[in-house]
């Protein structure tokens, strides 16, 4: 099945020349079929190659997906249009009385910072607590799944000296 996504988002072409089958808007509206609504809140610095991804990824499943791009409204993007952002993303705020079938938190590069001392941490504690009523499944990635370990459980981030390699990473 497609994924639903906004007709002029830049993916879009990328996605179709790719063989990924997406859905315009106005094709999926006169469809008599509920799609599955995920939420991606996106805090990588390039939103616009981030929400390829994650579409690339949601596109591959038999399902019908609605993508709805999200954004922390307490922090300036410098890497990412204005009007990109206006165009195809909500604050937080804007979606906070929704409910997802999923939602997915991504990364953002701020895993030297201390959690209290990011410029949006108190927001996202927020969407922490949010998203156990009103999401079914939420997928933390990378820092996102710290911020959940530390605001959910106390764990704290440990930095590392250096990244493991996939061929010295075990499985425990």
């Amino acid at each position: 099945m497609p994924i639903k996504i906004p007709d002029t988002l830049p993916a879009f072409e990328t996605l179709i020349s790719e063989g990924v089958r997406v859905k315009t808007e106005t094709v999926a509206e006169r469809q008599d079929i509920r799609p599955l609504h995920f939420g991606l809140l996106n805090l990588m610095p390039n939103k616009i190659r981030t929400e390829l991804q994650f579409a690339r990824l949601l596109g591959a499943s038999p399902l019908q997906i609605e993508l709805s791009l999200v954004r922390v409204g307490g922090h300036k993007a410098k890497n990412t249009p204005i009007d990109h952002l206006l165009s195809f993303y909500q604050t937080w705020d804007e979606v906070a009385e929704r409910k997802f079938d999923g939602f997915i938190i991504t990364g953002a590069p701020v895993e030297t910072i201390d959690f209290e001392d990011v410029t949006y941490w108190n927001e996202m504690k927020s969407i922490l607590d949010w998203t156990t009523t009103h999401c079914h499944s939420t997928m933390n990635i990378c820092w996102g799944a710290m911020a959940a370990a530390y605001h959910f459980h106390g764990i704290p981030k440990r930095l590392l000296e250096r990244r493991p390699s996939a061929s010295t990473a075990t499985a425990t």
